[in-house]
C-alpha cells in the first residue's frame, strides 16, 4: 500500500505555522482623531487586564504597555492557538502644543482611549488690532479743516 503526500500541502502547512507564530504590527490597532480642543487615541486591547496597562510619556514620546497572559498548564491541549499573547507596546510622538500633563486614559469594553488636550498657550485666538491717529494723520486733517473753513469765512 502506497502513501501519497502532497509537498504543497505541506509547505502550506508549515509556512502558515511560522507566519502565524510571527509578530504583528497590528497586536494594538490605534484609532487618532481630534475633536475640538483635544486629540483621542483609542487603542484596542481586548483579554488585557487593566491593571497590566502601563502609560508613560518621557521627552514627548506617550508609550502604552499592556500585557495579554495566554493560559498555561500541563493539562492543557492546544487546538488552536491565533491570539497573539504577551507584552505589547504601541509608542506615539506627541508634538509640541499638548497640554501632557492633563492627559487622561479609559479603558472599558477592551478599548483604551486617550485624551489628549490641546495646551492654552498652542490654541488659536483673535487679536483686537487699536487703532489710534498718528501725529501727522491728525496734523493733516485740522489742516484740512481749516481749509474748508477758509472759503467760508471768505465769501
Amino acid at each position: 500500500m502506497a502513501l501519497f503526500t502532497d509537498p504543497f500541502r505541506e509547505m502550506d502547512r508549515m509556512v502558515n505555522s511560522v507566519l502565524r507564530q510571527a509578530p504583528t504590527a497590528a497586536a494594538m490597532p490605534l484609532d487618532l482623531y481630534r475633536r475640538g480642543e483635544s486629540f483621542t487615541a483609542q487603542i484596542d486591547l481586548p483579554g488585557v487586564d487593566p491593571s497590566t496597562i502601563d502609560i508613560d510619556v518621557e521627552d514627548r514620546t506617550l508609550t502604552v504597555r499592556a500585557e495579554r497572559k495566554s493560559v498555561s498548564g500541563d493539562d492543557v491541549q492546544w487546538l488552536s492557538h491565533e491570539r497573539p499573547t504577551g507584552t505589547f507596546a504601541r509608542q506615539l510622538v506627541l508634538g509640541a502644543g499638548l497640554a501632557l500633563d492633563r492627559i487622561d486614559a479609559d479603558y472599558a469594553d477592551g478599548v483604551l482611549t486617550l485624551t489628549i488636550p490641546v495646551a492654552e498657550e498652542a490654541k488659536p485666538r483673535k487679536i483686537h488690532v487699536s487703532h489710534s491717529p498718528r501725529v501727522i494723520e491728525q496734523q493733516e486733517v485740522e489742516q484740512q479743516e481749516a481749509e474748508q473753513r477758509e472759503p467760508a469765512l471768505a465769501s
